[in-house]
């Protein structure tokens, strides 16, 4: 058995979706998300980011493969080692606190079968507030964007600009040869890329109206101020960074200054959340504008990871 594996056997793995599940002191919200995969037919395997819980556990428990990761490795980082390590012609990557619910994954592989210039398929995503959740347009997206001010919710199957990370069905060919998630980004934003190098490459992106995922948001992981600073540092590293990546004009300046200043107000009021969001922010724009990276920031090295994974060639 590789390192860092546990959990069931790694082979014979026939089903025809693998799920990746990325967990980072997920615990609370894994057992509603595997029991809900493993009812759909779905072969598990969570990638556990060094969790300080008893996730890893609870995944095992739950029969799924499980990974430990010796550290954080972020979430496109971790699904790109989950999906690796998978054997199935499709993944399914999925955050901790969504579920499926009945029948979802059977409409996304019949989907696929329609649809075989898609490389990536999504459900429809329910919010807890039974909100439909669906971006209109995307910030690295070069087409099928709506006019200004519409908002025109599909009503049935459709390509689209933008798929969200939390609930994904990818070819996994098209995956891997792709270069996967970019290793480079911590957190946040590498849908958005991902979305957009399958679309350069002359693939579409799907979204499924039949197939139903419900997703918490934010539930993935127990709140705290210095996980909202990290989130809102790479939040906007990352978004300097793609826009960069694609030649889009730097938003770093401007978040720095903006967020900076309302940091700064927060901090006035004793209002610590609003301290710790907008102070994160600003942060991470100052960090991109210094040229320093998100890797260093977490202590992660992108060459280690390439080779370790084995995406640098593929």
């Amino acid at each position: 058995m590789p390192a860092g594996m546990s959990g069931a056997p790694a082979s014979p793995r026939r089903a025809a979706v693998e799920a990746i599940v990325v967990s980072f002191d997920s615990a609370g919200v894994l057992p509603a998300c595997l029991a809900a995969l493993t009812r759909e037919g779905a072969a598990v395997t969570v990638v556990d980011n060094a969790s300080l819980d008893q996730s890893a556990a609870v995944a095992e428990a739950h029969g799924a493969r499980v990974i430990r990761n010796p550290r954080n490795e972020g979430y496109g980082r971790a699904n790109n080692i989950g999906i690796r390590a998978a054997e199935s012609p499709f993944v399914l990557i999925c955050n901790p606190d969504a579920v499926l619910e009945d029948g979802a994954l059977a409409a996304l592989l019949a989907a696929a079968e329609a649809y075989p210039d898609a490389a990536l398929l999504a459900p429809r995503i329910v919010e807890p507030d039974g909100r439909f959740f669906y971006q209109f347009r995307s910030l690295l997206a070069p087409c099928l964007q709506n006019p200004s001010g519409a908002r025109r919710f599909p009503e049935g199957d459709c390509c689209t600009p933008f798929l969200s990370g939390a609930v994904l069905l990818a070819r996994r060919d098209v995956f891997l040869r792709l270069g996967g998630f970019d290793d480079s980004i911590f957190l946040f934003f590498e849908d958005d890329d991902l979305c957009r190098r399958v679309a350069d490459a002359g693939h579409a992106l799907v979204h499924v109206h039949g197939a139903v995922a419900r997703h918490q948001r934010g539930a993935s992981s127990a709140p705290s101020l210095a996980r909202v600073v990290t989130a809102r540092w790479h939040l906007a590293w990352s978004r300097a960074y793609v826009s960069h990546k694609y030649g889009l004009k730097s938003p770093a300046l401007g978040m720095a200054l903006v967020n900076g200043l309302k940091a700064a107000g927060a901090c006035l009021i004793l209002n610590r959340r609003l301290a710790a969001r907008y102070g994160g922010s600003a942060l991470g724009a100052l960090a991109w504008l210094r040229g320093r990276g998100a890797l260093a920031r977490q202590g992660l090295s992108s060459d280690e990871a390439l080779s370790r994974n084995g995406l640098g060639g593929e």
